[in-house]
């Protein structure tokens, strides 16, 4: 079952082309890893995907109401801002806010308790937000997204500024949410990360997808020196794959 497709997606910001007619989906049970330079329009073909910024093509996500996208899809953006000096416990609570209760019903209180507790936040669940570690602030913003229980999780560089502990405990969250039958569509820039968790990987450069399928088949030297300039070395560990660029 098909969560997001995108056809014929294009995207011009300042004047500029970004993506040119990309066709991307995402199916459940997928993680789906975006890889590509830094310009390249990964964070662009998430926003057009859920229809923040204006695109031309089709987005599935765009199509729907505000409020069927907010139960199909959690997003969460690269930056980790929060606004308000709000409970833990209230800002997951935020992600309740498309579903009937709001938040305040019996449905929405399972939903918040067991976000808490996948995330490993009771300690924190009365502290002010805004008092928070950049990592601890992650982890409550990935439960924000939990509790929203969506069948699709969108996220711009979800390990960015993590330190390597918590990155592993994130990807490894992500990979059990795409066992349960979730579907993620999820960037990054380790492609050793990318390659030992992800099911399937997309290369986007040049405004366009250069490489889609599972990891072996996109990490190849041809690709990669397109898109980045650089050749790669894979080496097998009993724990996945490492990759070294050379």
């Amino acid at each position: 079952m098909m969560l997001l497709e995108l056809r014929n997606l294009s995207v011009t910001r300042r004047g500029r082309p970004v993506l040119d007619k990309l066709d991307l989906s995402v199916a459940k049970g997928e993680l789906v890893g975006l890889i590509g330079p830094n310009g390249a329009g990964k964070s662009t073909l998430m926003e057009a995907a859920l229809g923040l910024i204006p695109f031309e093509g089709m987005s599935s996500l765009a199509a729907m109401t505000p409020n069927d996208r907010a139960r199909q899809a959690a997003y969460l953006p690269q930056s980790r801002e929060i606004a308000w000096p709000v409970s833990v416990e209230d800002l997951i609570a935020l992600g309740r806010i498309p579903w009937p209760g709001g938040g305040r019903g019996t449905g929405d209180r399972q939903a918040i308790e067991a976000a808490i507790a996948r995330m490993g936040l009771e300690p924190f669940r009365h502290r002010t937000a805004l008092r928070l570690s950049g990592g601890e602030q992650a982890r409550a913003l990935i439960a924000r997204a939990l509790a929203q229980e969506t069948p699709l999780l969108i996220a711009d560089e979800p390990v960015a500024g993590l330190d390597p502990a918590q990155q592993l405990a994130c990807l490894r969250l992500f990979r059990e949410l795409a066992g349960e039958g979730h579907g993620l569509l999820v960037s990054i820039h380790d492609l050793g990360l990318a390659a030992r968790f992800c099911s399937r990987l997309v290369l986007l450069a040049e405004g366009r997808v250069l490489a889609d399928g599972n990891p072996d088949e996109v990490l190849r030297d041809k690709a990669i020196h397109r898109a980045f300039g650089i050749t790669i070395r894979r080496i097998d560990t009993p724990d996945g794959p490492a990759i070294l660029s050379v």
